[in-house]
């Protein structure tokens, strides 16, 4: 790499990590650690192809899907993670938060640990399509799938999202409330029966 190429290179690493960063964090389930290794191999990949490289961020972005689509093919069965004690009481009651901001952070935590829960193909159709805003024939291209596989998983994706953490209808209810917007309940993550 010419020192014309490097200086471009670091420049983009310097403005575009913290990004893709995030995106990387949330195709490996939430963990920081996954996510920091996905994104330096996306960018080493890059930087050997740095100086025929046009369209930078697309470029390594797409490194990010295919490596993490890659992973999940190679690894074979998810372990699941398991907890001491279920995140709320068990008759479904919930306190109301603080108008502080903190229901935020707690949709947030929520997100992540049901996104943790899901298999890496069903978190990268959900994170390229609702955290990306990719429409379902970029990300199946991106994938290397057809627009009904993304269709069909981004289904089955939402459904176990629900199944998984219908904590998230009720924390959305309780922002919107402390927000003083009243809308009616999400078909999204709307009760769903679940069979073995």
């Amino acid at each position: 790499m010419d020192a014309t190429s490097q200086e471009s290179f670091l420049e983009f690493v310097t403005n575009r990590s913290t990004a893709l960063l995030r995106t990387a964090v949330l195709l490996s389930g939430g963990d920081r650690h996954a996510g920091e290794d996905l994104l330096q191999n996306a960018l080493m990949k890059a930087a050997g192809r740095w100086h025929r490289i046009d369209e930078p961020e697309a470029y390594v972005r797409q490194i990010l899907y295919r490596q993490q689509v890659s992973r999940w093919r190679l690894k074979g069965p998810r372990r699941e993670l398991t907890v001491a004690e279920p995140p709320d009481p068990a008759d479904g009651t919930r306190t109301a938060t603080a108008a502080d901001g903190t229901g935020a952070a707690e949709l947030r935590l929520v997100m992540r640990d049901a996104l943790s829960r899901l298999t890496a193909r069903q978190r990268a159709v959900l994170v390229l399509r609702y955290f990306e805003d990719l429409p379902e024939a970029d990300v199946a291209r991106l994938l290397g799938c057809s627009v009904g596989t993304v269709r069909s998983t981004t289904h089955r994706s939402l459904a176990r999202l629900r199944a998984l953490a219908p904590e998230l209808d009720l924390l959305a209810a309780s922002d919107d409330e402390r927000q003083g917007q009243q809308q009616p309940p999400s078909r999204d993550f709307a009760p769903v029966e679940v069979r073995p």
